[in-house]
């Protein structure tokens, strides 16, 4: 295989990585009904003039599965922490008890699982969409090296094969995030 191939090839798996790993971390932020320290990676707080991830100035720990405990290192954070989980809109009411903050994760409702799964399975949309943007862009480039006859014919279609396989691998590896997430959303 020549360089050019490699180049598009190492582009494309470095691309369709790239959108596998957005959705897990989409994925990580929904709540499903136990308790998962990820929900709070998004949310800050005021360290010193600074917004600080939660999870840089304290410990959070779950406790009996439906429930996080945040112990803060610094305990004048307390109320900081609480406000910032209240305005974040996370879905959950923090528990102050002046030392520690718990966050207890209320059961899912079979509406509430169900609408989760819309969301889920749009999110393993978008990014198979994003697959098949990487896909064309992977042609496109492709196809300048032929009309350029910068690569032989052979090449080209072997390339063109190889695209489509690196995509069809990273559609299938969407699925499957897609199904397993479902199943431990409708999992009680």
């Amino acid at each position: 295989m020549s360089d050019e191939v490699d180049e598009i090839l190492l582009t494309l798996d470095d691309k369709l990585a790239k959108s596998q790993s957005v959705l897990a971390e989409n994925y990580a932020s929904i709540r499903a009904g136990r308790a998962n320290p990820h929900i709070l990676d998004k949310v800050c707080v005021s360290y010193y003039g600074v917004d600080t991830p939660i999870n840089q100035v304290a410990t959070i720990s779950v406790q009996e599965g439906r429930c996080l405990v945040i112990a803060p290192w610094d305990s004048s954070l307390l109320k900081p922490v609480e406000k910032a989980i209240q305005v974040s809109n996370i879905g959950i009411h923090p528990n102050n008890d002046g030392k520690v903050i718990r966050l207890v994760f209320p059961q899912l409702t079979e509406e509430r699982r169900k609408d989760l799964c819309k969301d889920v399975r749009k999110m393993g949309e978008d990014a198979k969409v994003a697959c098949r943007n990487v896909r064309r862009e992977a042609m496109e480039s492709i196809k300048k090296y032929r009309t350029a006859k910068t690569l032989s014919e052979d090449e080209c279609d072997n390339a063109e094969l190889d695209v489509e396989d690196y995509t069809k691998k990273a559609i299938s590896k969407v699925d499957d995030m897609v199904s397993e997430k479902e199943k431990e959303i409708m999992t009680i």
